[in-house]
């Protein structure tokens, strides 16, 4: 008696289940099987986005050029970066010259210590930015 409830039970939840889901109507099938996007081919007006307009607040501060895109290699000493205020790791590179010290941040540099890629990868930064920051570190040494 205990099986048959079981199973009876179990047919209604999967008749009750399968009358509810309505997977099979067209309407459902066709919201389905609807595509998402659209195909356009040679000639077609193609729409084309417009690229967002970003209003720069201006030329970022040596400090916040570091904070934000310097201090994760210059403050650990990551692959061979001078740590920030380690006046050890910046006694060579005091004696290039401040110029060559920029020049270096902007184009990138690979010595015997280790890397320096252009611009710190901070693709945003502007040269102005870039040297801001390397006066900054600078500044940092003591």
């Amino acid at each position: 008696m205990y099986k048959l409830r079981v199973t009876l039970a179990a047919l209604i939840i999967t008749f009750v289940g399968a009358a509810s889901a309505n997977h099979q109507s067209e309407a459902t099938i066709e919201k389905r099987t609807t595509a998402t996007g659209k195909v356009y081919r040679v000639g077609d007006d193609v729409p084309v986005a417009e690229a967002p307009v970003v209003e720069s607040s201006g030329p970022r501060g040596g400090e916040d050029v570091y904070a934000t895109k310097c201090a994760m290699c210059h403050a650990a000493g990551v692959a061979g970066a001078p740590k920030t205020g380690d006046s050890a790791s910046w006694k060579d590179r005091f004696a290039q010259g401040e110029d060559v010290l920029i020049e270096h941040a902007i184009n990138g540099y690979q010595g015997s210590a280790g890397f320096m890629p252009a611009k710190g990868g901070c693709a945003d930064c502007s040269d102005d930015e870039i040297k801001a920051a390397v006066k900054h570190m600078m500044a940092q040494v003591k």
